[in-house]
Parts: structure tokens; C-alpha cells; sequence
């Protein structure tokens, strides 16, 4: 078996990753504190074709040196927007159709691995706080809470590894 070389993973240029059908998730970034965590949900984004990502509240936008070390670029590929208040943006969305899932532990939480997203619908997935994960109004006012299982004896995942197990979850049962 033999590695494959950059110039051969057939990779889209920016202008076909705008142009192309987007998977119907959107990712919002509720009060990030690390630009590192950013950088690499950007990254995540842009591999699973993601819709649009929301920074919001104290979380840092790009341009950013620290974030740009982890995005490697798709902050130029995947859009983006900053909006000062998450609860706002969480109504907005729901008014437009959109799902809110909170990525949270929290009562009546639905496993991800037991999750089955709605066929057409499009989901906004809430990514909080390092510290104190997605605000409690916000998960309030979510559609859903999902939460991913762990088994060991830490309470939680780092952020962009969270990002990265739901969205890959989502990607692969939108697209089976």
C-alpha cells in the first residue's frame, strides 16, 4: 500500500468548493475561547462541505494568524459570519426552517449514535464554551440536544473533536 502524494487526492479548487451543493449543516460557534478549536472547525467544515459556520460572541473571526495555523486556508472555502448574539441567531434560523441541535450533556439528551437526522432538513449544530459549553438559554431554545456517548472517565471532548465526530456522523447518515 503507498501513501498517496497531495497532487493526487483530486481535491476541489475554491471555486469549485463555493459552487458545489453544500451538506444541509450549519455550525455555530457559541463563545469560543481557543483560535486553535476555530481554525480546525473550519478545517472540519471545509472536508464535509458544510454550509456555513456562525461565530458568536467572544469567539474570534478570521483574518487571525492563530486560527489561520489550523484552518489552513478554508476560511478562504467555507462561509462565515459573525453574530454578536447565539439566542438571536438561534430564532433567526428557526424562523427560516432550520433545526437547532445543541452538542450538549443535558436531560433527555438524544445519543448521536441513536440520532437520525429528517431527510431535506437542514441542521444547525451548537458548539459551546470550552469551559461551560453552549449556553443554558440556547439550549432552551434548541429543537434538540444530542450528545455524543463516552465511556471513559473524563466529562467531555475538546471542541474541534467534538466537531468533528457529530458532523462526520451527520455526513455519513445524510449521504447513505
Amino acid at each position: 500500500m503507498r501513501k498517496l502524494k497531495n497532487s493526487e487526492l483530486e481535491r476541489l479548487s475554491i471555486e469549485e468548493f463555493k459552487s458545489s451543493e453544500k451538506t444541509p449543516i450549519i455550525v455555530i460557534l457559541d463563545n469560543i475561547r481557543s483560535l486553535n478549536n476555530i481554525g480546525s472547525v473550519f478545517r472540519t467544515s471545509d472536508a464535509f462541505l458544510i454550509e456555513k459556520i456562525y461565530l458568536c460572541g467572544i469567539t474570534a473571526k478570521p483574518p487571525n494568524k492563530d486560527i489561520h495555523k489550523t484552518a489552513l486556508g478554508s476560511t478562504e472555502t467555507v462561509a462565515w459570519e459573525y453574530v454578536e448574539n447565539t439566542l438571536e441567531l438561534v430564532k433567526k434560523l428557526q424562523a427560516e426552517g432550520v433545526k437547532i441541535a445543541s452538542i450538549e450533556q443535558a436531560e433527555n439528551a438524544t445519543m448521536l449514535n441513536d440520532f437520525q437526522p429528517d431527510p431535506g432538513t437542514t441542521y444547525a449544530l451548537v458548539f459551546g464554551n470550552e469551559v461551560k459549553g453552549v449556553s443554558q438559554e440556547v439550549v432552551s431554545h434548541s429543537d434538540l440536544v444530542l450528545e455524543i456517548p463516552q465511556f471513559g472517565t473524563k466529562h467531555s471532548l475538546n471542541i474541534s473533536v467534538s466537531c468533528g465526530v457529530v458532523i462526520w456522523d451527520l455526513f455519513s447518515k445524510i449521504n447513505n
